[in-house]
């Protein structure tokens, strides 16, 4: 029978607090879109104009995907 996963020692406030610090909320990333340069997310469909890697995938009108 092995022994339980059970700190040793209390660990200290100081200790926590300093793990604790890096627990943050990091803004979500964009990036422009080469097109209409507006923000968009990377690696995601501009809304605004609905290009994706240099081709339109999105119709900008509609919103329904392009067909061919």
């Amino acid at each position: 029978m092995s022994g339980g996963q059970t700190p040793k020692q209390k660990q200290s406030y100081s200790r926590t607090h300093k793990r604790r610090a890096q627990h943050k909320i990091v803004p979500a990333a964009s990036n422009l879109c080469p097109q209409c340069h507006q923000p968009k997310l990377p690696h995601r469909v501009c809304a605004t104009c609905g290009s994706y890697r240099g081709r339109e995938v999105l119709d900008s009108g509609a919103g329904a995907p392009v067909e061919g």
